[in-house]
């Protein structure tokens, strides 16, 4: 586990010292002390960057709601053949030009941000935050002379969060150390803000996405929060705001689009609805421009002949 750990940030150590810089920049610059503060920044940063794609990702979503009838009734046709079923399933995103994973793309363009943000929590951005308590507080609990934070064991720095070393220096809100794990409380109303807003963003966002898609998302948050709660809290503070923002964005980009386009029956549904309809060329028998009779469509009994006049016997008077 240690060892994959390691070739993990060896693989994302650009990627760290890029978000670190930025994250450094936007708390030295613009936000001031709060390095909590700084985390939703350089949340906010990566979000307005993705915008782009979360645009495509709404369209797409809406395109593939609009093409649902289709692509149900090509799923029913094949049913009985399932590799002929996907090969005519993917054909046919092909042909109208959808991506049926857009609405994942914006989560997995996250994940790197996020990796990074747990390494530069764990070690790297402890450097900033209390670097020079982190040596005293090593010096004298090992009685040694280590110089700078540099010198410090790997293991130390992973293991002591900055409130133990200088208190106040990683607080935010209502979390005492954004680099350590959170606990009691603090844990629990993380988690609950995380799960609540999680749920709700995805259900705005995947409304019209394919049912087993969307349980799938659904169930992500809780997949998660296995995970989150040994980590930092800091990738609470990360992971919160980006829902924020997306239940945000969300509203805008509705507003802005509109709402998804009416589903229009297929070609072949347009035609069977023709060939009923009584006044159309199905053989439906009414003369054009002379109403159509009533039930008088294909297979109906043919009308009456009309009654001859009888003669009047006798003479006239």
């Amino acid at each position: 586990m240690f060892i994959a750990a390691n070739i993990i940030e060896e693989a994302f150590s650009p990627l760290i010292s890029v978000f670190q810089t930025i994250l450094v920049f936007i708390h030295n610059h613009i936000v001031g002390a709060s390095w909590g503060l700084a985390i939703v920044g350089l949340t906010v940063l990566i979000r307005a960057v993705l915008v782009p794609l979360t645009l495509k990702q709404f369209r797409s979503m809406q395109e593939l709601q609009r093409l649902a009838p289709e692509l149900k009734a090509l799923q029913e046709k094949y049913k009985e053949d399932k590799q002929r079923q996907q090969q005519e399933i993917m054909s046919f995103y092909r042909e109208h030009k959808v991506n049926p994973f857009a609405s994942c793309l914006p989560l997995l363009l996250q994940l790197p941000v996020f990796i990074s943000l747990f390494y530069m929590l764990r070690t790297d951005l402890k450097k900033n935050i209390c670097g020079p308590a982190l040596v005293s507080h090593y010096n004298s609990l090992h009685h040694s002379a280590v110089a700078t934070f540099a010198g410090l064991p790997t293991k130390y720095v992973e293991q002591t969060g900055c409130q133990t070393v200088a208190p106040g220096s990683a607080k935010f809100l209502f979390i005492p150390d954004i680099t350590a794990k959170a606990t009691g409380v603090a844990l629990i109303v993380l988690l609950l803000l995380y799960v609540g807003s999680q749920l709700t963003s995805t259900m705005m966002m995947s409304a019209s996405a394919d049912p087993n898609q969307r349980r799938l998302m659904m169930l992500l948050p809780l997949f998660f929060v296995v995970i989150l709660y040994k980590y930092p809290a800091g990738l609470l503070v990360y992971w919160i705001t980006t829902n924020l923002w997306t239940l945000g964005q969300g509203y805008f980009v509705r507003r802005s689009i509109g709402p998804p386009p009416t589903v229009t029956p297929s070609k072949g549904t347009a035609q069977a609805g023709a060939k009923g309809s009584p006044n159309g060329g199905g053989g439906s028998g009414a003369i054009k421009g002379e109403p159509a009779l009533a039930g008088a469509g294909v297979g109906s009994a043919p009308p009456p002949p009309p009654r001859k006049k009888k003669k009047r016997s006798g003479r006239r008077r």
